[in-house]
Formats: C-alpha cells, structure tokens, sequence
C-alpha cells in the first residue's frame, strides 16, 4: 500500500489464470470469461496463461490479441516443460493468486506455483469425471493441502471433490457462468422458429452425440423429421464415427455437422430445442445458452445439468444413454412448443439471472480477495 496525498492506494491483486489452450473445452472458456470480466475490475489485475496444444487454432490467438485480454502460452508438449515455463512466467509477473484450471493442468499449474513461491494457490476443477489414476489422485490430495481454495465449477463437482478426499474447508462451488450480452435484447417466440435441435458441443465420448442421433432415428420411424444442427469442434476421432451412423440411421439428411460456429447466440435463437445429452458434466455453459436464448432445454439427468434444469419448470430432463426417453420428450416439445413457452421462458430467465458471466466473476473476486486480504474480503463477500 502507498499514498497519494493523503488517499491511500491499494495495489491490485495479481491474478494469473492457467488453463489448457485447446479451447474448445468449457474450462478454457471459464478462464477468459474471469479475465475478461476482472479486467474493468478495481481491485483485480488479471492475465491469462494458455497451456499450448499441437493442434491449437491460431485464429482463437490473434483474436485474444485483438479483444485486449493480457495472455501468455507456454509449452505444452511436456509437463516438466510446462512446468519450468510456468515457473519463470510465475516470477517474472509475480502474480498474488494462482488460478489452475481443469485436469491435468491443475497439477503442473500448481507445482509450478509451489516452485515459483506464489502466495495463493486456488485449483477449479470443471467436470464430474476425470481421468484421474491413483497417482494422480495422490498427487492432487498432496496438492490440496498446499492450496487455499479447491473451487467445483458446481455443486456436484464439489461433491466429487469431497469425495476424493479433498479439505472440505477449503472446497467451496462457484457456478460458471456466460456472457448473457448477446441474449439481453428480446428473443423470438418458439412459435417463430424452426422446429429443429441444437447441440453445441465439441466432439468427444462425453457428450454422447450417438445416443441423441439414435433418439432422431427413432422420432424418423414414427413419422417426425426435425433437423439437428450439431455445432462445435474436435477431433475426427470421435465425429467421423458419428458421421457414419448418421448414415447407418438413415437420417444423415436431417444431421448438419457445422464444425465450429461463431454466431452461436443467433443459430439458437433460430431454433426450438437445446438438447445435451452429455454422459457427465460440470456446468453446462452449452445448456445455459441455449435457455438464455429462449430455447426449450433438454438434458441427461446427470449432475451439473441437474442443478441447472428443473424438470417441467425450466426445462425437462432425461435418463442418461437413453434414446428412447430422449426420443419421447424431443416428439413432446416439438408437438406442444405452444403450450411450452412459459418453460423456455423461465429457463431463460434463470440463466440470464443466476448463470451470468459478472455473478461469477463476483463470487471468483470476493474468494480472491478474501484469501489475500482477508479484512478487504471479509467486508466485500
């Protein structure tokens, strides 16, 4: 602290986010959102570190360059590499708080700081399933000893903490949020839009594309034809499996493979339905856009979407890999879109009011706070 005149000034507290540069993932998104939301902030001074992936898109660099956000990328093609880059990063900014975000980025993120002697260490963990082994569990119980704050990016991903042995005094959930911006101004009327799906997702085992593809297979046979408009990146690994059992159900004419969309407020804004069908999530940033957008959201009953979606009341949930359910519900919603608007109503309201973007970035400000100055947090939280 020093003085101007008689006016006390307090330094901001340096906070650096680590998170893995793939970018496609929801853990990436959580970390810029914090450091775009902190940056107008008066007591937080942010910046970003990217973990560099073989098969990072260039593009999503030059626009963090172009948006103004403060970044870094260190090595990723080794962990000790990342680890010894982290760790010179580390002392060069002297950052107060070390954010670590998401497996096994967690892990380097927090050795690294232990090396580089950074005052507070803070591990968010994004999902209910990690590809945790014994080592690694052991590795991040020792960790968590040295940690001021394990954040679940929900209530059941705290849960799982928990469960692995993790300090319950130190385990705390803070819901992620989205940028409610692009879905403030007035939405269109279900009755308005087409009557299609919209999963956006990246490609991979977890989000369980092949059960809603079987689901549209199944509405196919009994005489209803909606499109499904599948927007998002991966690896080919998992979508070009997908691809062909879109032909193998004969339904590869109702099935668009966007890849990457960019106008992703607007394609759910066109459309009836949000489905998830994910086998396990954290927080769905997916699901709650589509509800801010004002679509009726589906999604597995698995935790993290279930604290999201009320059944009936927001939004309706399904049994997890079961296409048949799916099926049913998606004929149901399509065939009663009039009588559901007040569901796609309260959905969007509650995402714009209790998933919002600045709430989160809040909440992640008050714990910072709290842990480097406690008095200072102690008043503000």
């Amino acid at each position: 602290m020093y003085s101007i005149g008689s006016a006390p000034v307090v330094p901001k507290v340096k906070v650096m986010h680590f998170v893995t540069g793939g970018f496609s993932g929801g853990a990436t998104q959580v970390a810029i959102s914090l450091v775009r939301a902190a940056l107008p902030s008066e007591h937080i001074n942010p910046i970003l570190v990217l973990r560099k992936k073989r098969r990072g898109d260039p593009a999503r660099i030059t626009e963090l360059q172009q948006q103004g956000i403060p970044f870094a990328v260190v090595p990723g093609w080794n962990k000790i590499a990342t680890i010894l880059a982290l760790v010179k990063l580390c002392k060069q900014v002297q950052p107060d708080v070390l954010v670590a975000h998401g497996f096994s980025e967690h892990l380097w993120g927090r050795y690294a700081g232990l090396l580089a002697k950074v005052p507070v260490l803070v591990h968010v963990e994004h999902n209910t399933k990690e590809r945790y082994n014994r080592w690694r569990l052991a590795q991040s119980r020792w960790l968590s000893l040295r940690t001021a704050a394990i954040i679940g990016c929900s209530e059941g991903v705290k849960a799982v903490l928990l469960a692995q042995g993790m300090p319950a005094e130190r385990c705390h959930a803070i819901s992620n949020g989205i940028n409610t911006a692009p879905f403030r101004a007035a939405v269109p009327p279900l009755a308005e839009r087409s009557p299609n799906i919209v999963m956006v997702s990246r490609f991979s085992k977890q989000k369980n594309h092949a059960t809603l593809l079987q689901a549209l297979s199944l509405l196919k046979q009994q005489g209803l034809t909606p499109k499904l408009l599948l927007a998002g990146g991966g690896k080919s690994l998992h979508r070009k499996p997908l691809e062909k059992l879109a032909v193998t159900l004969g339904i590869a004419e109702q099935v668009q493979f966007l890849g990457v969309v960019r106008n992703v407020p607007e394609l759910l804004q066109q459309n009836q339905l949000a489905v998830l069908s994910s086998h396990y999530e954290g927080m769905p940033l997916a699901l709650l856009e589509g509800m801010a957008a004002g679509c009726i959201a589906i999604g597995s009953a698995v935790p993290g979407i279930q604290e999201v979606l009320h059944e009936g009341e927001d939004g309706f949930l399904v049994a997890e890999n079961d296409a048949c359910a799916l099926a049913e519900r998606i004929k149901y919603c399509l065939q009663h879109s009039a009588q559901l608007q007040s569901v796609a109503d309260a959905g969007r309201a509650r995402a714009l009011t209790e998933f919002s973007r600045e709430r989160m970035n809040q909440q992640y400000e008050a714990l910072f706070m709290k842990l480097v100055r406690p008095e200072h947090g102690s008043k503000g939280a």
